[in-house]
């Protein structure tokens, strides 16, 4: 039943994406926007297909661990005589947990260091949403082991994260101004633009995949209100296949190796935020904040 929702989910998400991408292509070549670029469609497909590939190897392990852990629920909802609840219930609670992993994603180094290929672009489109954290399959599933425990059957679970991706592709789009009231429960193109940005007051905000609201609970909303800028505080200069996967872990190595530092600076290389430094050569962008914060001041 499973495989059919999720061949279903396919057969419908196709021609979805091919015509929106499409539409979006023909209206950035009719107005000369230049949203996209051959290299950069390459570079998204290329990224994608890495992810995709590593994902079917292991989801075998995922489900495994997800099943072992459903054995332990001390809870279930009855999907049968409550499917409205039960589907409403696993979407929040899951894009939830998903909240968190961005979170995470965007605040320890090592993960970053995976999350990075996906704000690596200096272009914003719907291909975007398909230029994957490559990784991030071999770690993703340990963030919803908590929906096993609380009884949500681990295919449900598996199958609620492929539709919600749909959502998150659909919405790396200029080509939608913002949604009025819909701006205050639900991540938007116009919350999502800002999420890609390079702009020192956007770095690390509206990080949930479906809804807004976990943004503005936990502190990392951001209106967007100036114009964004994409890609990261320093882009990458190529378009090495190698390179656009593993920049980032050959600056943590450089980091360890070559900064003097005592070897607790050095697990903070590792696992601290992004842009963290022992001698302050690099910042953070809550440092990055403040300094702007400061000189506006002035």
């Amino acid at each position: 039943m499973n495989e059919f929702r999720e061949e279903l989910l396919i057969k419908l998400s196709i021609p979805i994406y091919a015509l929106v991408i499409g539409l979006e292509i023909f209206y950035s070549y009719w107005h000369d926007k230049k949203y996209y670029s051959t290299k950069g469609i390459l570079s998204n497909i290329y990224l994608t297909a890495l992810n995709f590939s590593l994902d079917i190897l292991v989801r075998g392990i995922c489900l495994g661990v997800l099943w072992y852990f459903y054995q332990f629920k001390f809870t279930e909802v009855n999907k049968e005589i409550h499917p409205l609840l039960y589907w409403s219930v696993l979407l929040v609670a899951q894009d939830f947990l998903f909240y968190w992993l961005h979170r995470v994603d965007h605040y320890c180094r090592l993960f970053w260091a995976v999350h990075v290929t996906h704000h690596s672009s200096e272009e914003f489109n719907l291909t975007v949403g398909f230029r994957s954290s490559v990784f991030q399959p071999l770690y993703r599933f340990i963030y919803f082991i908590p929906l096993s425990f609380v009884g949500f059957d681990p295919l449900d679970v598996m199958f609620m994260y492929a539709a919600t991706q749909i959502f998150g592709i659909l919405i790396h789009t200029k080509t939608v101004d913002k949604l009025g009231f819909l701006e205050w429960f639900f991540s938007t193109p116009s919350h999502h633009r800002v999420h890609h940005a390079c702009n020192i007051k956007y770095l690390d905000k509206n990080m949930g995949m479906v809804f807004i609201i976990w943004d503005r609970l936990f502190g990392t909303f951001e209106e967007e209100k100036e114009e964004v800028v994409y890609g990261l505080t320093s882009n990458l200069k190529s378009y090495n296949p190698v390179n656009m996967v593993f920049h980032e872990w050959k600056n943590i190595l450089s980091d360890i190796i070559k900064k003097k530092a005592p070897l607790k600076a050095k697990i903070m290389y590792v696992f601290g935020p992004p842009g963290w430094s022992h001698d302050g050569s690099t910042k953070t962008s809550r440092q990055l904040r403040a300094e702007l914060k400061n000189k506006n001041k002035h």
